[in-house]
């Protein structure tokens, strides 16, 4: 139940080398951060202007892979470059969520209202238990079977085709997941182990 998660050790080695780039420059976390959000409007651009078919989901999907790995490289910065701060970690939530809000708004342009709001919501769960599961002592659960990286495939699928049923599936994932994140909390809590209190997948 982990989903494309699971790749995330290996997407971050394949971004070492533009991770030390960045560090050597100087390049600030809340700067690539920043970017990221650039990027979730580019890809909202792309659903909202093109019509949908093989050139919009290749336009989405170049944009979101950016966003995604600013996604991972701002993290990796902070860290490397002594500039991780408790601050940091909350610029880089609000980051992922308005990137990814950008992208969504993009969908307005052939769904409905409705669905777009109750997608965006529901995208937002995920996030918002492993949040809850952080303040009460048991470390950040992440995966899934429809976390970040699958939202953002599934965004591409609606750019290829223009089906309302990708958000549909989008919504109903993001919900499933938070629930998963949920009961590994829960199970997570109940254990007093201490080697037990931090949860990753």
């Amino acid at each position: 139940m982990n989903g494309l998660y699971t790749l995330k050790p290996w997407y971050a080695a394949r971004l070492g080398g533009v991770r030390r780039l960045l560090v050597t420059r100087g390049v600030r976390p809340g700067t690539i951060t920043l970017a990221g959000i650039g990027f979730g409007a580019a890809a909202g651009a792309v659903l909202w202007f093109a019509a949908p078919g093989p050139p919009a989901a290749l336009g989405v999907a170049a944009a979101l892979a950016a966003r995604l790995a600013c996604a991972n490289l701002d993290g990796g910065v902070a860290r490397e470059s002594g500039r991780r701060s408790r601050f940091g970690f909350v610029v880089n939530e609000l980051g992922d969520r308005l990137a990814e809000y950008a992208a969504l708004a993009g969908c307005l342009a052939i769904a409905s209202p409705a669905l777009v709001a109750g997608a965006a919501l529901a995208a937002t769960l995920p996030s918002w238990a492993a949040l809850a599961g952080a303040a009460a002592g048991a470390g950040r659960v992440q995966g899934g079977p429809v976390g970040k990286t699958e939202r953002c495939v599934l965004l591409v699928g609606f750019a290829l085709t223009g089906w309302s049923a990708w958000l549909l599936v989008l919504a109903l994932g993001s919900l499933l997941t938070a629930v998963v994140r949920l009961a590994r909390l829960r199970a997570s809590l109940r254990d007093p182990s201490p080697d037990l209190r931090v949860v990753r997948p």
